[in-house]
């Protein structure tokens, strides 16, 4: 039979015949085949094998560490893919070249070009860490699990701050209009709520520092961390920002010891190459359906390795970022917008009440309480004011208190 073998040189093909029924056996043939010493190589059936970035993070890949284990235990058949990592370098033999003309064949100028696009993986990322507010995370993520049961995407824009030191914090999320299938998550951007909700955050001291959206249960069937489509997308908005500690959060359902399931965070930021390579146009943006969605095409070649390729794995373009959580200073308890169900008058009006023995500031507290009222405020003056008392955490001038109840009554 033939496996697959992907690297961070790409994916390559490794003859198996029938004496070959072990991890050790495997890892012989790996050598000879592919000239990769067997002390130097880790295999596993893990894709976040190679998104290590240490000989530490390798040890914690052990489902083919024991040379004996069986091949047929790790029910691997003709075609199935095994992850490798390797120390040290080596040469890899490229396509075949027909000079044309005396001095060899003649070089355009997108030779050249593809010549400079050397895509390789980027080490570092820009921000240090991401930080997400505790009652934010979990209600974006309570929403997902419990009500759309990770069956459709969802997603939303993460606003907070940044340190000087890199350290990104999300204090909420503010959720589009959208629709989302199995695969896709179709944003229907509102430019007059997004001014709001920008007023909004200009007020509280945040800006808009990433995206997250939702894995579905149909895709974590599939041997990718990100697919093309969400690559896109995520390069699309990063580009966007302009912002080079932008975070890109993903949300997922992924199987514990136990059988069950625990919702999953994982952060990255896409590669400085990869925003180059979506802002200069070489990212083909019309996806059919028989390509491989761990792999992105390029209108061009560009240079992975020692190799010209348009197809590039996602993995790539991918810079891990190390996830912590936090207590912000919003609340997160009121309706949030653009769901199923219609936020209404009777939702501030319930609001008020139940947190009625707090100050006045305290109860509005809430992003999505906020946005609401924006609705029915002016952008230039009253929702800055009201922002401004949120993050001093001043009294509120009596005026919109009186206008805030007479709002929650009318219910």
């Amino acid at each position: 039979m033939m496996l697959r073998i992907r690297s961070r040189d790409g994916l390559e093909r490794v003859s198996v015949d029938n004496s070959c029924t072990t991890v050790g056996h495997l890892k012989t043939l790996i050598q000879s085949q592919l000239q990769i010493p067997i002390h130097n190589q880790t295999l596993s059936t893990n894709q976040n094998l190679l998104l290590a970035k240490s000989p530490t993070d390798l040890l914690k890949f052990v489902d083919m560490a024991d040379p004996a284990t069986p091949l047929s235990g790790l029910n691997l058949a003709h075609g199935s893919i095994v992850f490798l990592a390797y120390e040290g370098e080596r040469s890899i033999a490229g396509p075949a070249v027909s000079p044309a003309g005396s001095f060899g064949r003649k070089m355009t100028m997108d030779d050249l070009i593809a010549k400079q696009m050397r895509v390789s993986r980027q080490e570092n990322p820009h921000c240090e860490s991401v930080s997400f507010d505790r009652d934010s995370a979990n209600a974006f993520q309570h929403y997902v699990n419990e009500t759309l049961a990770f069956a459709v995407k969802r997603g939303g824009f993460m606003y907070g701050t940044i340190s000087e030191d890199g350290k990104v914090e999300v204090d909420f999320i503010y959720e589009p209009p959208q629709q989302g299938t199995e695969e896709v998550l179709l944003l229907l951007r509102d430019s007059n709520e997004e001014k709001a909700v920008d007023a909004i955050a200009s007020g509280l001291g945040m800006r808009r520092v990433g995206f997250i959206f939702t894995q579905t249960i149909a895709q974590d069937k599939k041997d990718y961390t990100l697919s093309n489509r969400e690559i896109l997308q995520a390069a699309e908005l990063h580009a966007e920002s302009e912002l080079k500690e932008w975070v890109t959060a993903v949300v997922k359902l992924e199987v514990n010891e136990d059988g069950g399931a625990d919702v999953h965070f994982e952060a990255f930021q896409l590669s400085d190459m990869c925003i180059r390579l979506f802002k200069e146009g070489w990212f083909e943006t019309e996806i059919g359906q028989d390509v491989d969605p761990k792999l992105s095409i390029m209108k061009k070649d560009v240079v992975v390795g020692v190799k010209d390729v348009k197809e590039v794995d996602n993995d790539f373009f991918l810079v891990v970022v190390k996830i912590l959580d936090h207590m912000g200073p919003l609340s997160s308890t009121f309706p949030i917008e653009n769901r199923a169900t219609q936020v209404t008058m009777r939702a501030l009006k319930g609001h008020l009440e139940r947190a009625r023995s707090l100050p006045f500031v305290k109860r509005i507290s809430d992003f999505h309480l906020m946005l609401f009222l924006a609705r029915f405020l002016d952008l230039n003056s009253d929702v800055p004011a009201l922002a401004e008392c949120v993050l001093t955490q001043t009294a509120v001038a009596e005026g919109y208190q009186i206008l805030i109840e007479s709002m929650a009554s009318t219910a």
